[in-house]
């Protein structure tokens, strides 16, 4: 089983090679980095990602809105601890669907007992709600998740929307952002950034395809989204 888990992982590798020619970011710095997976990448060798040393962290997709559930989510946070990643697990947030009914579905894949990271909350549409009517939804919701979860949520979400709709909203709560470019991101009010998706075509040994990778910024690092049990 070993011998093919490697040879495996090694067909991915060329795979991965012939995809992303040019130095990759934790190649050439020293931040912290990690990745996110759902069941968009299928199979994942988690032998070989566990290996990889530069890759410190991986959040799980878990949930989305009221209930969608992972399909790959118990078996890739299993097979994450046991290879020795920090684990964290993520909702993708449906304004217009019921917020406790979001928060019951979370709950039962988000165990705390499963958790070395704090929960994340993807935010990347407003499903055709204003910008008032989005942000009393999103803000009831975050509510319901801290009461849950007794500490804020780690908030995941784009430059752009950051800046169209979160503005001056969300201060008190530790940021992840998604910006494709070579330049790190600075929102529209300048607030502090904990953490960069860096690229939504990243590739590492271990996974099929593409992958979102993302560090931590400045002197950020793994203590400040420990759970707290």
């Amino acid at each position: 089983m070993r011998t093919f888990i490697l040879i495996a992982a090694i067909l991915i590798s060329v795979s991965a090679t012939a995809q992303d020619r040019y130095s990759q970011c934790e190649d050439t710095c020293a931040h912290i980095h990690g990745i996110d997976l759902s069941h968009y990448q299928g199979e994942v060798f988690w032998e070989a990602v566990g290996e990889n040393t530069k890759m410190a962290y991986v959040y799980l997709k878990a949930t989305e809105g009221g209930d969608w559930i992972d399909d790959r989510y118990e078996n890739n946070i299993e097979l994450a601890h046991l290879h020795g990643l920090k684990v964290g697990s993520y909702h993708f947030y449906r304004p217009r669907t019921d917020q406790r009914q979001q928060l019951e579905n979370f709950k039962v894949q988000c165990l705390p007992g499963e958790q070395d990271l704090i929960p994340m909350i993807d935010i990347e549409t407003t499903s055709g709600l204003s910008t008032d009517e989005f942000c009393d939804s999103l803000f009831k919701f975050l509510s319901l998740v801290e009461e849950a979860y007794k500490q804020k949520p780690l908030l995941y979400t784009f430059t752009n929307f950051y800046n169209k709709h979160l503005v001056g909203k969300i201060d008190n709560y530790k940021l992840m952002i998604a910006q494709y470019t070579d330049t790190e991101p600075v929102l529209a009010d300048e607030r502090d950034i904990t953490m960069w998706q860096y690229t939504g075509k990243g590739s590492i040994v271990g996974v099929s395809g593409y992958i979102d990778k993302s560090r931590f910024m400045g002197q950020h690092g793994l203590r400040e989204i420990r759970f707290r049990h």
